[in-house]
């Protein structure tokens, strides 16, 4: 019989156990390795990517629509997916736009950001119809020369690189000096400027910031968010028919996380959009999530092919690593070096017994996947689960690093 196992992280809270085994989409870790033909690999659950998103259209707001961010996991079976479930992609390479456009989703729901695009890129976002986010002056004019040649007339927003920052979060995206974004108090200048163009403007993308557990910081920014979208449409020269107004949510990777308080999210927003919907009633509102959508719906897997002591310390050697993913290691945006979520996913009904650390098979020694973990004792065969995996594994890790094959990517 199926059980639950003991939640001794938020991570594991959702999977199941049958026998020894973790179950992924309800298949056995071993049969699932069995059946992707080799390891490593990263899986991710269809059954919870729908279970996190059903949870987020009862707890925010019916008027607010919710985007998902590709480049958090731009496997394109993973974005065919949820193209049926939320509302609109955002992208940020024309690669992603491609996967974004392979979908069912239409093109005017897509929207591009990013700063550094290329001529190319805004020639394709520009030939296909997608929102454009204008990340400067100099893009606007780029743009609006290639415009002018295909004979289009591009949507466009203006990113806005707002006064205030979001505090508390893993990665800051806005206040002070930024790449991302056009400076707000340098947006009523551009929006006179981009009214004597040939763009058609649609609105505003205001980010700030990104991976924050504090619900009440989170709803801080989002009504500065919405004063600063206030002020601006006071400058644009058509009314405000787009608004993003960001994400930011975060999602627990260690142990004193706490899971966000999405419900006190939802309440602040409902009376956000209320005063939006007074104010910019012709606005199409939206939250951009990605991490939050599919983080806690992925996991990799490694196998262990040596175990070994070293004066004392036990070592698990498996046959993956920070050439796959980079952030388990504490190598993508950690500053003090913390392990995710991890178990032996063959052994899930053993209690830890030992402590072993968790390295790959790469020459360095920054290829650490856990260090010193709580584990039941395991043997070469076993499979290691490192949880919180669904966002930024593959396509933010360096897997052309000495030269091992890339994992593969399987949706159950």
């Amino acid at each position: 019989m199926d059980k639950e196992p003991a939640p001794t992280h938020p991570a594991l809270a959702g999977f199941a156990v049958g026998g020894d085994d973790l179950l992924i989409g309800g298949v056995p870790l071993p049969r699932l390795a069995e059946q992707v033909g080799a390891t490593p690999f990263y899986a991710y659950d269809r059954a919870r990517l729908d279970e996190r998103v059903t949870h987020l259209r009862r707890t925010l707001p019916d008027t607010l629509n919710l985007n998902y961010a590709v480049k958090a996991n731009p496997m394109p079976a993973v974005v065919q997916h949820l193209a049926g479930l939320v509302d609109g992609f955002d992208v940020a390479s024309a690669r992603e736009m491609q996967t974004a456009l392979d979908t069912p989703m239409p093109a005017a729901r897509v929207s591009f950001a990013g700063p550094g695009k290329t001529p190319a890129e805004l020639a394709r976002a520009c030939a296909a119809g997608i929102v454009i986010a204008l990340e400067s002056e100099g893009e606007m004019r780029t743009l609006a020369a290639i415009a002018a040649r295909q004979g289009r007339r591009p949507r466009v927003v203006i990113r806005v690189n707002p006064n205030f920052d979001l505090k508390a979060s893993g990665m800051r995206m806005g206040g002070g000096a930024q790449q991302f974004g056009v400076d707000s108090e340098r947006v009523p200048r551009m929006l006179g400027a981009l009214g004597a163009l040939d763009l058609e403007f649609m609105g505003f993308h205001i980010f700030a910031g990104s991976q924050n557990l504090d619900a009440e910081i989170l709803c801080e920014a989002q009504r500065n968010t919405v004063e600063l979208a206030l002020s601006l449409a006071a400058h644009a020269p058509a009314p405000v028919r787009h608004l993003n107004m960001g994400g930011g949510f975060g999602i627990p990777y260690f142990p004193k996380d706490k899971p966000l308080d999405l419900p006190r999210l939802g309440a602040n927003l409902e009376e956000l959009m209320h005063r939006l919907g007074a104010e910019l009633p012709d606005a199409r509102t939206m939250i951009e999530l990605g991490r939050y959508i599919v983080g806690e719906a992925g996991v990799y897997v490694a196998r262990v092919i040596d175990r070994k002591e070293s004066r004392g310390q036990v070592f698990l050697v498996t046959d993956g690593g920070l050439h796959h993913h980079l952030a388990a290691s504490g190598n993508f945006g950690q500053v003090i070096r913390r392990n995710y979520p991890v178990a032996i996913g063959t052994r899930m009904s053993q209690a830890p017994s030992e402590t072993a650390s968790v390295v790959g098979c790469l020459c360095t020694p920054l290829d650490l996947l856990a260090d010193k973990a709580a584990l039941p004792p395991a043997q070469v065969g076993d499979l290691v689960v490192i949880f919180q995996s669904g966002a930024y594994g593959p396509s933010a890790s360096p897997s052309g690093f000495l030269s091992h094959p890339a994992p593969a990517e399987v949706l159950v």
